[in-house]
């Protein structure tokens, strides 16, 4: 019988899981693999993994054995690697071309097809993910869009698909084939925004209710109702600012969106005046509520929560460095309570649990 076993008996707690933070280095070409410590409240480095090219958007399978990293210097690519589940460490598998220069990548929910977006190609595209972790050279499925497509993502059902065009200033609405990875327009194909918002990233309340875009170009979250039964978005409820009161820093810059696992707290991030906002969600409604505005890292460009909600990881493309942040749990709120130098140009944050 272990000590552990000896105090608690058969009811010993389960094993906290480890947590490790992936941030993808563009300019430096590397990726830097980190344990967030939660006891001391910091990141501790584990590895440095070089790429072959610029390393910039990620996306982890939902079995957590793979990372992919999306290559965006030619010849585009997408370069699978094995997490090890002891260690967090990354092992190399495979790098596959992709269609084009690919601003986001993401694996549909069973975690058998890559979904990628093009900025510069407007195009989509669906990849076919081998069970060892190897994303095939070709892709299932090219599909045209409207100018600058931003995000590919599946809903929770995996029936469903969406793709911003921040150039478009559109949501293509599809349906999602996950038996053989084909997307195809759902009726009505296509939610439009206000001209000149520039939709770039989106997330769906865990309660499938909510739909919430973020818009590069006027700093904005347009909150939608959301029907899972037909993969619908309605019409917008809110817009709601992510820049600070009174600014006046130029053009507004946003980049990145997440939501908490329990929907009660959304962040989002603001690159001209490099904070993150903090949104309370309204259950019943949806709507947002900023309840802070944070100063972070220079040209924050990525973050990501842990599962927990417990803390926020920010990295800075022009501060080369990442801020760890506790979050309260009664208000959201964010305090900075680790900083660590990483390499140049750190733009995508993904954070996972291991056990």
């Amino acid at each position: 019988m272990t000590a552990l076993a000896a105090v608690f008996g058969a009811h010993a707690p389960p094993a906290v899981a480890a947590t490790y933070v992936y941030v993808s280095n563009a300019e430096s070409r590397e990726i830097s693999v980190l344990r967030l410590d939660r006891e001391a409240r910091v990141l501790r480095p584990v590895q440095t993994v070089q790429v072959t090219g610029t390393a910039m958007p990620m996306a982890i399978s939902p079995d957590k054995r793979f990372l992919y990293v999306a290559l965006r210097s030619q010849p585009f690519s997408v370069a699978a690697f094995g997490i090890n589940p002891s260690t967090g460490e990354l092992s190399p598998i495979a790098t596959s071309p992709l269609p084009d220069s690919m601003a986001y990548v993401a694996t549909d929910r069973t975690g058998r097809f890559l979904l990628s977006a093009s900025y510069g190609g407007d195009k989509l595209a669906v990849n076919a993910i081998a069970a060892n972790g190897t994303v095939a050279a070709e892709p299932l499925q090219v599909v045209a869009t409207r100018r600058h497509a931003h995000a590919l993502l599946t809903d929770r059902s995996n029936r469903r698909a969406f793709a911003t065009n921040l150039g478009g200033d559109v949501v293509l609405q599809f349906n999602f084939d996950a038996a053989t990875g084909q997307l195809a327009p759902n009726a009505p194909p296509a939610i439009e925004t206000d001209k000149g918002q520039g939709p770039r990233h989106l997330v769906f309340h865990p309660g499938d209710r909510f739909a919430y875009l973020l818009n590069e170009l006027d700093a904005t979250v347009n909150v939608y109702p959301y029907d899972a039964a037909t993969g619908l978005m309605g019409a917008r409820i809110q817009r709601a600012s992510a820049l600070p009161d009174g600014f006046q820093g130029g053009a507004p810059w946003a980049a990145e969106i997440r939501i908490t696992a329990d929907g009660r707290r959304l962040y989002a991030s603001e690159r001209r005046s490099s904070t993150l906002s903090v949104f309370a969600v309204d259950e019943g409604t949806g709507q947002l509520r900023r309840t802070a505005v944070v100063p972070t890292e220079e040209q924050p460009r990525g973050f990501s929560l842990d599962a927990a909600g417990q803390f926020l990881v920010a990295v800075g493309q022009k501060s080369h460095a990442a801020t760890l942040y506790a979050i309260d749990p009664a208000t959201g709120h964010l305090s900075a309570v680790h900083r660590l130098p990483l390499g140049k140009d750190p733009n995508w944050v993904e954070i996972v649990d291991l056990p």
